[in-house]
């Protein structure tokens, strides 16, 4: 076994091992493993005390912030409640001062009375009741042992714990899934209860003894819960529903939600009422002591546990389960299944490197879910140029904020004045739009993560750099508003850049200070102080003494006003590539590399007319590099809009690196703010123009860009159609990246 321990987060304490019912599917009492004949009734003082000193010096060693401790059994409440307040006592008090204890109670219910839920509420303790649906379907199993329904009284535990005083326990309700029951009325009934959660439980069974299929379908527990999951759609989703609410993540690129799903390592342990330490209870089913370990609170710490092989074998991710499953796209999803539910005590896969006795029906639930979700739910980003646009806006925005916040103060009088500034500009509709102008320039970006790399990094004068970043922007925000407001802009070297704008020299080499700056007719007027030492600068004024403006350029037959490139080799934040940024051009070969870039996109517009001036979401910026590969654009730190080029290359070159930048950079764009895939690095994929394997993201962004070059030489279409089949059939992609591979198709 490989990889780090993983520490327990979630201890089931085994308080009372007895049961008021005889439910006939109860994994304790009626499956594989009867160990309970031989265990103490009811948990005791020395395995209390114990179990909350080996907890808690558990989590002081990890550093763990919070524990779950779930009470449970048979059926904990017949601890009594003097026992459970001994429990509650011991455990809060040695968690104080070293994490959060989060109490749980699993119950039948039968029970539940105030005198239980006071005590409860003095703890804080959440209360789960399992309930199997109405009352057919409840006393199909959870009966007493003389026939007699439960069903009354289960509903008397719930609806006590609806009363307003002892709501805040309601952890919601367990229902074990039997396909004999209607799955519609199964879900009404309990929706109508109106739980905060809903946790659907697929019955404990093994190869060696399956889950009952009374029609013999393959895929009967799949089909039942799709049922449930469309009338919890019709009903408007009026509660969480764990299963649902884990597959939905998964399928979007986040973690599971539930110990039976998904590929996240398990960090649960069972202490029994003698003090026994085990894996997780559900092994039970599968043989005569499958979840033993041999250790126990009261000679081994938590740590041997967690050491266990038993325990690591559910801690290896994709490496934990069958050779099947890691071939399977769904395996995000359904992580093979819960361990128990892979048992087979015969065969090639003896033991538990099986695929899930419920296999092709969590397959089914998987891709019934996803064939499910409205469209609605997948990022807009993905499909609309316009969303990603504004996505990535947000997300410089996001950054600009979060500096204010973490700068706390430190930034002085200085950054103060500029943040009621940027207020201020926010408040017009020239001065937001301004705002926005100098936000969505993509060294902006560069210039936030840098100075929030300094500042977290303590470097010395790292708020005072905030502050003159802030201020040169906003200086340029005021100018392109047209607002006549004054800025105070520090210069270094006698000069200063404003973004978006130009290069304005003030003084000699080597000298700094600060200049106003403020606009002015159809540019801006910047000066020591307001009057006639103040120079005017046009900005649609070609270069000239002391200022040098960024050099735009228009596309040929762009429909669009505000398209177009400019080339930015002023940018004090522009060197940010893999190469070198190159230093300010002079006149001549920035009109050289003008014009040739200008034919790069003719051509374009000739052979691929969708990737032409119409493909662009708004204006790119282009920094000529040094030593970068002819035809290889280069995509570095720094927002969306931004490629780095060679300054070297005719146009037909130039038009690659173009159509490769574009999509590089919108791909890199996408990433930033959409889910497209999860686990990337797990799988390995073969790239077929390369023949070389590759993780899932390199594949992705690859084909995404090949598609583009394909479309302007038809050479680059070997291999495209094996490696979007290849796409479709790989377990990484979100819901998210699957409508970005069926947009990349319908491009084909």
């Amino acid at each position: 076994m490989t990889g780090p321990l993983v520490p327990f987060r979630e201890v089931v304490l085994k308080v009372h091992s007895r049961c008021d019912l005889a439910c006939d599917h109860c994994y304790v009492y009626e499956h594989a493993d009867q160990s309970w004949r031989t265990r103490p009734k009811t948990i005791s003082d020395e395995v209390i005390f114990r179990t909350a000193q080996r907890l808690a010096e558990h989590a002081k060693t990890h550093a763990l912030p919070s524990v779950s401790v779930i009470l449970h059994g048979g059926e904990p409440l017949l601890a009594g409640p003097a026992r459970l307040r001994r429990i509650c006592e011991e455990l809060t008090s040695a968690f104080d001062g070293i994490a959060a204890l989060d109490l749980r109670i699993h119950t039948n219910g039968l029970q539940l009375s105030p005198r239980y839920l006071d005590l409860f509420s003095e703890y804080d303790v959440k209360v789960g009741i399992s309930l199997d649906g109405d009352r057919a379907a409840n006393d199909r199993h959870r009966r007493f042992a003389d026939g007699r329904s439960s069903h009354p009284l289960v509903l008397k535990a719930v609806e006590l714990l609806r009363q307003e005083r002892y709501r805040h326990l309601n952890l919601g309700l367990l229902c074990t899934v039997d396909i004999s029951n209607d799955p519609v009325a199964v879900l009404d009934a309990l929706t109508e209860l109106e739980p905060p959660l809903i946790d659907f439980l697929l019955p404990h069974a093994t190869w060696d003894d399956p889950p009952p299929r009374p029609d013999g379908s393959p895929t009967a527990y799949a089909d039942w819960l799709l049922a449930v999951f469309d009338r919890w759609q019709e009903q408007g989703r009026p509660v969480p529903v764990r299963i649902f609410s884990s597959v939905a993540s998964t399928l979007n690129g986040g973690p599971s939600l539930t110990e039976s799903l998904g590929l996240a390592p398990t960090d649960l342990v069972v202490v029994e009422t003698d003090g026994s330490l085990e894996q997780v209870d559900s092994l039970k089913s599968a043989y005569e002591g499958a979840a033993g370990t041999g250790f126990d609170v009261f000679a081994h710490a938590f740590d041997e546990v967690a050491a266990h092989p038993g325990v690591r074998a559910r801690q290896l991710g994709l490496e934990g389960v069958s050779e099947t499953c890691r071939r399977c796209p769904v395996v995000r999803s359904c992580g093979g299944g819960l361990y128990t539910h892979r048992y087979s005590s015969a065969g090639d896969g003896e033991g538990f490197d099986n695929p899930s006795v419920y296999c092709h029906d969590l397959a089914a639930l998987v891709r019934g879910i996803e064939a499910r979700t409205p469209a609605d739910t997948v990022a807009p980003e993905v499909a609309d140029p316009a969303e990603l646009l504004a996505a990535q806006e947000d997300l410089t925005r996001t950054l600009l904020a979060r500096l204010h916040a973490d700068l706390d103060g430190r930034g002085g009088e200085r950054w103060a004045q500029a943040w009621e500034l940027a207020a201020v500009l926010e408040g017009s509709d020239e001065g937001a739009r301004g705002l926005d102008g100098v936000l969505a320039h993509p060294y902006t970006r560069t210039w936030l993560l840098d100075v929030l790399d300094a500042l977290h990094e303590g470097r010395a004068g790292a708020p005072s750099g905030a502050a003159d970043g802030l201020q040169t922007l906003l200086a340029a925000a005021a100018v392109r508003a047209g607002l006549d407001v004054r800025v105070p802009v520090p210069y270094r070297d006698g000069g200063l850049v404003l973004p978006t704008l130009g290069r304005l020299t003030v003084a000699g080499p080597g000298e700094r200070g600060t200049v106003l700056v403020r606009a002015a007719g159809d540019g801006f007027l910047a000066g020591p102080a307001a009057g006639s030492a103040e120079r005017r600068i046009r900005r649609s004024a070609a270069a000239g003494p002391g200022w040098l403006p960024v050099r735009g350029f228009a596309l040929p037959g762009d429909p669009f006003p505000g398209h177009g490139f400019v080339i930015d080799d002023l940018d004090p934040y522009r060197d940010c590539f893999g190469a070198p940024a190159a230093a300010t051009l002079d006149a001549a070969a920035a009109g050289r590399l003008g014009d040739v870039l200008t034919e790069a996109w003719a051509l374009i517009g000739e052979r691929a007319p969708a990737h032409g001036a119409r493909s662009l979401d708004g204006p790119l910026t282009l920094t000529p590099l040094t030593g970068a590969m002819p035809g290889e654009p280069s995509v570095g730190r720094h927002g969306y809009g931004a490629l780095g080029i060679g300054v070297d290359g005719n146009a037909h070159t130039l038009a690659l690196t173009l159509l490769r930048g574009v999509r590089r950079a919108r791909f890199r764009a996408l990433v930033d703010v959409a889910d497209l895939y999860a686990a990337d690095g797990s799988w390995e994929h073969r790239m077929p123009w390369k023949d070389e394997l590759v993780p899932l993201s390199g594949l992705l962004e690859a084909a995404y860009e090949r598609l583009a070059l394909a479309v302007f030489d038809h050479r680059f279409r070997d291999g495209i159609p094996q490696a979007l089949d290849t796409l479709e059939g790989a377990a990484e992609l979100t819901i998210g990246g699957k409508r970005l591979l069926a947009l990349m198709r319908k491009e084909f």
